[in-house]
Formats: C-alpha cells, sequence, structure tokens
C-alpha cells in the first residue's frame, strides 16, 4: 500500500490525502485535548508525561503542528499562544525562561500562560539523564544489574563542579552579552572526554575541576565589570531550585546527554558487558553449549542511547513534580468547568 502511493506520488507529484489512514476518533465521550510539542523527537516524551493523568473525561493527543513552510520548535508554539486553550495545550522546552522568568515578554507568557507547560528543567533530555534512572539503563543495556557506579554521586560532584561556571553563563544570558561566555565556551569547557571509572569517577572530576578553575579565572579577568554581580545571582539561581549539586537539570540539554552522561554510560555498560562475559567464561560450560551461552548473551544486548532515548524513570524528579502539579492544576479546572457546564 505504501509503495503503491509512492509510485504515485513520484507520478503525480503529489499524494492523495484521502488514500490515507485516518486518525481513530475512539467514542469513549472523553473530551478531545489536543497537545502541540516542539517537534516530532518531543512526540514520545511528552505523551510519557501525559500517561500519567489518565482520567474519565479527557483524552490527550500529542502531535507538532502542521504547516506548509515546515518550521517546527518553540519559537512556532510561541507565536501560537493566543491559539491555546483548554482543548490545545503547548508544551515545550524551558531553556533559560523558567530561570529568567519576567526578563522578557517570552518569558513572561510561557511561565504565565495557563495552557503551556514547559519542563522546569532546560530541556527534555535532562530529564532522560536524571542520576538515580542511569542505573536501570545501564540494566536494560547490558542485562547486567550488578551496582558498580553511582551516578547520583557522580552527577553531584559533576554539577557542583560546574556550578561556578553555570552562573556565569546564565549571568551572561540575563544580561543579554552572550559574547561574555557562549554556549560553545560553555559546552567545550564542562563536556567530558573520558570517565576515569576507578573511584567512582573522581579522577574525571579532578580533572574537570581544573578545566573550570581556569575558565572561570579567565572570566574574571576579562570581565571585572561582572564579578561583583556573582554572589547575587548564586542567591538568585538557588531561590529558583538550582542547587550546585542538580546543576545538571538546567544545563544545555544535548550538551549533557552527548558530551557528559553518554561518555558515562558508555564506559560503565562497557565494564558490565565485560563482567557478564568473563562470569560466562569462568562457567562449566564448554565447547557449543559455551558459544550459545555467549551468543544469546550479546543477542539480549541493547543500544545505549535507544535505552536512554526510552527513559521514563524521572518521575521522583523534584522538577518534574513541578510540572505534574501545573498539568493536574489544568486538568482539576478543565474538568470543574465540564461539569458545571
Amino acid at each position: 500500500m505504501i509503495e503503491k502511493m509512492r509510485s504515485r506520488a513520484l507520478h503525480t507529484g503529489k499524494i492523495d490525502l484521502a488514500t490515507l489512514p485516518q486518525p481513530l476518533r475512539e467514542n469513549d465521550g472523553k473530551k478531545l485535548v489536543r497537545v502541540f510539542v516542539e517537534g516530532y523527537e518531543d512526540v514520545a516524551f511528552w505523551r510519557g508525561i501525559f500517561d500519567h493523568f489518565t482520567n474519565p473525561y479527557l483524552r490527550f493527543e500529542i502531535s507538532v503542528p502542521t504547516r506548509e513552510d515546515l518550521p517546527k520548535g518553540k519559537k512556532i508554539l510561541v507565536n501560537n499562544a493566543d491559539k491555546a486553550s483548554q482543548t490545545l495545550l503547548l508544551c515545550m522546552d524551558s531553556d533559560f525562561d523558567y530561570l529568567l522568568a519576567g526578563e522578557n515578554e517570552q518569558s513572561k507568557l510561557i511561565t504565565e500562560h495557563p495552557y503551556m507547560f514547559h519542563t522546569y528543567a532546560y530541556a527534555t533530555e535532562n530529564y532522560l539523564c536524571y542520576a538515580p534512572s542511569l542505573h536501570n539503563v545501564c540494566v536494560k543495556a547490558t542485562k547486567n544489574d550488578t551496582r558498580i557506579f553511582s551516578f547520583e554521586q557522580f552527577m553531584a560532584d559533576y554539577s557542583r563542579t560546574i556550578y561556578p561556571l553555570f552562573i556565569w553563563y546564565v549571568l551572561s544570558a540575563s544580561r543579554h552579552i552572550e559574547d561574555v561566555f557562549t554556549l560553545v565556551d560553555f559546552k567545550a569547557t564542562v563536556k567530558l572526554n573520558y570517565l576515569d571509572i576507578d573511584n567512582n569517577g573522581q579522577g574525571t572530576i579532578e580533572w574537570l575541576a581544573r578545566q573550570v578553575q581556569r575558565r572561570e579565572q579567565s572570566l574574571r579577568t576579562e570581565h571585572p565589570e561582572l564579578v561583583e554581580y556573582i554572589p547575587e545571582f548564586d542567591k538568585y539561581l538557588r531561590s529558583k531550585g538550582v542547587e550546585p549539586e542538580l546543576t545538571y537539570l538546567f544545563m544545555h540539554g544535548h550538551t549533557l546527554m552527548d558530551n557528559v552522561v553518554m561518555v558515562v554510560l558508555h564506559d560503565v555498560c562497557e565494564k558490565l558487558r565485560q563482567m557478564s562475559l568473563a562470569r560466562i567464561v569462568a562457567s562449566s560450560k564448554e565447547g557449543v553449549a559455551l558459544k550459545n551461552e555467549m551468543s544469546n548473551y550479546t543477542n539480549t544486548l541493547r543500544n545505549i542511547k535507544d535505552v536512554l532515548l526510552d527513559n521514563e524513570n524521572y518521575t521522583s524528579c523534584p522538577l518534574y513534580k513541578r510540572l505534574k502539579a501545573d498539568i493536574q492544576h489544568y486538568i482539576d479546572s478543565t474538568i470543574a468547568t465540564m461539569i458545571n457546564e
């Protein structure tokens, strides 16, 4: 069927939309609420979020806004804020709009609009990388449940180490002087090039601390006019929930996932995989039986990035609890309106 449609499209230059499968409209008596998100990669994440809010009155359908010129992203959602309603929700990454709420019209709109929901964390990736959930990611990828590494301790150490630079990064963004300390600069300083898995990564943290100290000192030397604002901005960030050990939840999401967490997961998972193979080799099995056991194990392994992208074990995250409370408030008020109509 798909091939016939594709062939027809090649000859005619268009697809007859009437031949496409139409969305199933369940006759369950529930009111349909459309939920627009930034991009296709966000559909699964927000589907998982709204799955936590099953009720007999509302049914949520997650999708990306349809536009002829094909642009997607947060800007499109923000530009359509006037269309948001009880039956059309807009969900997006916070980026810095939560931390800098009130500094500009966009931040004010996103944080105050009753039908726009934001992550509080920088982006959806930060939830996927929630430290207490990363051991489970390793288990699903390697089928080895041995705890050889404390992700909670490592990510807390990592966060405390980069916190001084995080203050500079957000401060420069808040004052619209991004050239002082750009995302490229921040990423280059806080990314991990390796993981020394011994002593729970302490060697890697010490190496990172030296990188951070050098960069912080250069910022203080090059921009002495901003130094006096650092203590005050530190206090402000803490009032927004940015505790030093949780900095990773507020930093750039793709940098966190690709240049920090995936580096750590790769090395920890490789160690777990080697341990599993060593146990099989050390067993009493020999010959074909040993070969089959090795094959059976390797066939169960999963791609680490794929497992991480499917991670939904972030519900204990304090920022998620804030997002959950916002959505629950919307649901309660919407249902109350429906009952009273």
